[in-house]
């Protein structure tokens, strides 16, 4: 059987700052180190050069990816479509801050081939982008909006963030209501994490803020899931919502990730996988920038999934999303019988109200997809 098409991701690793919350590998480049970096990613490409390979989706995170011009964004798409096989209905998204955005530079984006752009807006409310560390505000959020619009974008997503201290449910549905008025095609609403290594979490430990009390990020996920699913949208992984249709608007680059399908990544702390084996560039910009300028392949790393690792990330991404663990699929890639691996830890999980086995699938139930990882990691014991 062959292999079903695989992602691209490009990691732009440069922001204007860092925002206090986010453990994404990127620094506060000049543009000269972005032409630099340019140049080395453009090397890696030709040395990783596979026509015969592949792939219906790209994707430009970071980082910052609308830092850079569309001259320099359009340049990758063809060097990409020269040393891959990208199909003409690829999706190509690309991350775009609202704060470095016109309207002129979104018509060039558009015309460079971009076709899927995703907004970090974050919040519509000026004082939680302030406390997020966003270089935008609720004006500059909206704008952007509009003139995506404007440039041609239909296929626009939309992340949001909630469970800040002392957020309360009207102001999170104030957030919702914006974004559903802005129409987008697709939604990310993301719990707010205190990642290690950043200032949100040392603020954390300082005992400078205090974190939303698990009851009340729950209360926000319910709000979250029952508003977007009564105005059309399709909840179809914990934090993703797309709007309905046929089929409905969902990221075909993210669905590649919790489908174990294979992608490639280029650029720093960018990870590739391709059924069985995982590799990695290590996250200095530095060294690979020295690889590349001498024609080698940066620094990284690999390592070859055992059967029972392949199972237990099956595991985990199948019940991030919404329509769980297809039963019948998992047996034939696997080679076992799903009830006499998981069934003990499936009871357990069901008569706590945190899972269902039902129509084929093994799923997460509301509740359980507040809890999505301690669950997995229940279930992949078992492996």
């Amino acid at each position: 059987m062959p292999s079903p098409p695989a992602g691209i991701y490009i990691h732009l690793p440069f922001c204007l700052r860092k925002c206090l919350y986010c453990d994404f590998y990127s620094e506060v480049g000049t543009e000269e180190r972005r032409r630099c970096f340019l140049a080395a990613l453009r090397q890696e490409l030709l040395l990783r050069a596979d026509r015969g390979l592949a792939a219906d989706s790209l994707y430009f995170g970071g980082g910052t990816p609308s830092l850079f011009a569309p001259t320099q964004l359009g340049g990758l798409i063809d060097g990409i479509g020269a040393s891959f096989h990208l199909s003409g209905d690829s999706e190509i998204t690309l991350e775009a801050n609202p704060g470095t955005v016109t309207r002129s530079t979104l018509q060039g984006f558009r015309a460079a081939g971009v076709n899927r752009l995703n907004l970090g807006i974050q919040s519509f409310n000026d004082q939680n982008l302030a406390f997020l560390g966003r270089v935008h505000d609720a004006r500059a959020a909206r704008r952007a909006m509009d003139n995506a619009r404007a440039a041609g974008f239909e296929d626009i997503g939309l992340d949001l963030i909630y469970g800040l201290p002392g957020q309360d449910p009207v102001s999170w549905q104030a957030d919702l209501q914006a974004a559903l008025e802005a129409a987008p095609a697709h939604l990310s609403c993301y719990m707010l994490t205190y990642a290690p290594g950043t200032p949100l979490n040392a603020a954390r430990i300082a005992g400078r803020i205090h974190p939303l009390p698990e009851a009340a990020v729950a209360d926000l996920f319910e709000i979250t899931v029952q508003m977007l699913t009564e105005r059309g949208f399709v909840h179809y992984e914990i934090a993703n919502f797309a709007r309905a249709g046929s089929p409905p608007s969902w990221s075909r680059h993210n669905r590649k990730y919790w489908n174990q399908a294979p992608y490639l990544g280029f650029g720093p702390a960018a990870h590739s996988f391709d059924g069985s084996r995982r590799s990695w560039n290590h996250a200095d910009l530095d060294a690979y920038l020295e690889a590349l300028e001498n024609s080698h392949l940066p620094p990284g790393g690999e390592e070859i999934l055992t059967r029972e690792q392949q199972m237990i990330e099956a595991v985990f991404l199948g019940l991030r999303q919404i329509a769980g663990i297809d039963v019948r699929k998992f047996e034939a890639d696997f080679g076992v019988e799903f009830d006499a691996v998981f069934g003990p830890a499936l009871a357990d999980l069901a008569e706590a109200g945190l899972a269902l086995r039902e129509a084929g699938f093994c799923r997460l139930t509301r509740r359980g997809l507040l809890v999505a990882d301690a669950a997995a990691a229940r279930m992949a014991a078992c492996c």
